[in-house]
């Protein structure tokens, strides 16, 4: 069963929720998929698996680039349903949902209030399906995640 996990953006981007994300996927020995159309999104996605956390690197590459296939965390501007760095995880960082998603083990859409419509009806539309499994999570005012509606 495919798994979607909302995550509503309220208090960051998604530049610094997503190195979190990409930590406790690393950890578990997964690997991600990174999907934003907007290059300067992916720019900035770069920037941060770099940065965010100046101790601990997240290893990660572009699409196209000559070591995509190892690369545990790789940044595309499209959906590739195989993704050539074998990603059981998919994030679509630029919220636009993908029918391809379903095909990953654990999709996460990353989302602000410019696109809460949009999420409400792909929740509805979800929430309708049996071999779907969709959470929610909304973010505190102190960063931290809980689930819930």
């Amino acid at each position: 069963m495919a798994r979607v996990d909302f995550y509503r953006l309220t208090r960051d981007p998604v530049e610094r929720v997503l190195p979190a994300l990409a930590t406790r996927i690393l950890a578990n020995g997964d690997r991600l998929l990174v999907v934003a159309a907007p290059a300067m999104q992916r720019q900035a996605i770069d920037a941060a698996l770099w940065t965010l956390n100046p101790a601990s690197f997240l290893p990660h590459g572009m699409a196209g680039s000559p070591d995509e296939e190892i690369e545990p965390i790789l940044i595309a501007g499209t959906l590739d349903p195989s993704p050539p760095n074998r990603a059981s995880h998919l994030a679509l960082a630029d919220g636009e949902w993908r029918e391809e998603a379903l095909g990953f083990d654990r999709t996460f859409l990353l989302f602000d209030n410019s696109r809460i419509d949009d999420a409400r009806a792909l929740w509805r539309t979800l929430a309708a399906r049996d071999d779907v499994d969709n959470r929610f999570w909304k973010q505190d005012e102190n960063g931290r995640w809980s689930e819930g509606p």
